[in-house]
């Protein structure tokens, strides 16, 4: 994700933070394997900005989604291509 900002222009910080900071934030968002990028709309059920993803999770969210599907410019820098190994047996016989 850090890679991913940097590449948009985005500084990015790395810092630890108290609860309520988040409170006021215009976005704010969730990384993992499985969730992939999601937006978080509300904390301790105070609304995060407008209520959805805003403009800065949107396109994390789309440059990521390119970047796993091998899509994006440096997928090669993130992503292995993986050979199915059946289908090469198959080809031999």
């Amino acid at each position: 994700m850090i890679d991913l900002l940097a590449a948009r222009g985005v500084a990015v910080h790395e810092a630890s933070i108290a609860r309520d900071q988040l409170y006021c934030a215009d976005e704010v968002f969730l990384t993992g394997t499985a969730a992939e990028v999601t937006p978080v709309r509300e904390i301790d059920r105070r609304q995060v900005g407008k209520g959805g993803p805003g403009p800065v999770t949107r396109f994390v969210q789309d440059d990521y989604a390119k970047l796993v599907r091998g899509e994006g410019e440096r997928s090669g820098d993130f992503c292995d291509r993986v050979v199915d190994a059946s289908a090469r047996s198959e080809s031999r016989t």
